[in-house]
């Protein structure tokens, strides 16, 4: 690989078992059922994390803008460690601080 050549950030904002969850998915050709074999879990507990991720790289593609600490926010949400309303009032608080240190 080229190392002038920067990572996507939506790969840079996967941590280690979601690379390990597309890395065994990529090997098993896409296969969810194969997936839920190998880590001995339902079908639709596959098909979740699956668009978990989904969802993960969409967030990480649309918000390239914003800085680390929303995109740990979003993340968060996404993986499921925080619902909407607590999401929505930290990037509140946040960006209302942010502004505060501007001024």
């Amino acid at each position: 690989m080229d190392s002038s050549k920067q990572l996507p950030a939506w790969l840079d904002g996967m941590n280690e078992e979601d690379l390990g969850f597309i890395r065994r998915f990529l090997l098993a050709s896409g296969s969810l059922k194969q997936i839920a074999a190998e880590y001995d879990i339902s079908y639709p507990t596959v098909r979740l994390r699956l668009d978990r991720l989904i969802e993960k790289i969409k967030l990480y593609e649309k918000h390239t803008k914003t800085d680390a600490f929303e995109t740990l926010l979003r993340s968060a949400h996404v993986d499921g460690k925080m619902d909407l309303p607590t999401l929505t009032n930290l990037l509140t608080a946040y960006r209302k601080e942010c502004k505060n240190a501007e001024n």
